[in-house]
């Protein structure tokens, strides 16, 4: 098990933060995991001191077992409290890493939290498909959801309008506004898979067409907590060698 802090983080240690991560091939390194780097990702936009452990299940599997018997990676030990599901941790650090110490990532409109939800599933359908009959219609589904996300995020949202009713095309940083919000968190690591996997396996990149999307992505490789917390690319690849599967003849 490896164990990493991330830079610039507060002297104080106070609370005491673990977060617990599969690791990497070579033990030491994130794996390629959606859900362990939405939360590093929500941990490290909070700002908080945090120790990152990387845990190799190979080796490991008897200290997990004392940790956190029958616990699934990742999950969070809060001040020597264990802490397990996504959202259950993602509900529980909003509510206690608040303002003023901490930054609120709540957004303010609903509709950020259910924009861009299927388009992992979208994406897993038409990654496994082995029959080439059906490549091109999932292959459709699989943009048309794409397409959905970009539509919202081009579309302005009522703080954008009351500051210039003529507004036509939003040009807001992420799903909410300008700052990161929870759903940032948890599209961000999906659509940085959905990139890696297709343009590997299907030669494929979600278009720059998509001109709301496209904008949304480039502003995410300014954010250090996006940045940071991303796998090695390899580490996706290797990870869906076993997912995708060669077209059927």
């Amino acid at each position: 098990m490896a164990s990493q802090r991330p830079p610039n983080a507060a002297a104080a240690a106070e609370p005491k933060i673990e977060l617990y991560v599969k690791s990497s091939d070579d033990g030491e390194k994130v794996g390629a995991n959606p859900f362990s780097q939405r939360l590093f990702m929500l941990l490290i936009a909070k700002g908080c001191d945090m120790t990152l452990n990387t845990v190799d299940t190979k080796r490991a599997a008897e200290y997990l077992k004392d940790l956190a018997p029958g616990t699934q990676l990742p999950f969070l030990v809060y001040n020597s409290e264990v802490k397990t599901d996504v959202n259950k941790i993602e509900e529980f650090l909003e509510e206690t890493l608040k303002p003023p110490r901490y930054p609120s990532m709540t957004p303010k409109y609903k509709e950020s939290n259910t924009t861009g939800n299927d388009v992992f599933h979208k994406f897993s359908t038409y990654i496994k498909n082995q029959s080439p009959e059906h490549e091109d219609h999932l292959e459709k589904s699989f943009l048309r959801s794409l397409l959905m996300l970009d539509r919202y995020l081009k579309t302005p949202l009522p703080h954008e309008l009351a500051k210039d009713p003529k507004i036509t095309v939003s040009q807001r940083k992420f799903l909410d506004g300008d700052n990161l919000t929870l759903p940032d968190c948890n599209l961000l690591p999906k659509l940085y898979i959905i990139n890696t996997v297709c343009k590997h396996y299907r030669n494929f990149e979600i278009p720059k067409e998509l001109q709301g999307l496209s904008r949304y992505l480039c502003h995410a490789g300014e954010v250090k907590a996006f940045v940071y917390t991303c796998p090695d690319p390899k580490e996706i690849i290797d990870f869906y060698r076993g997912v995708v599967k060669p077209m059927k003849k």
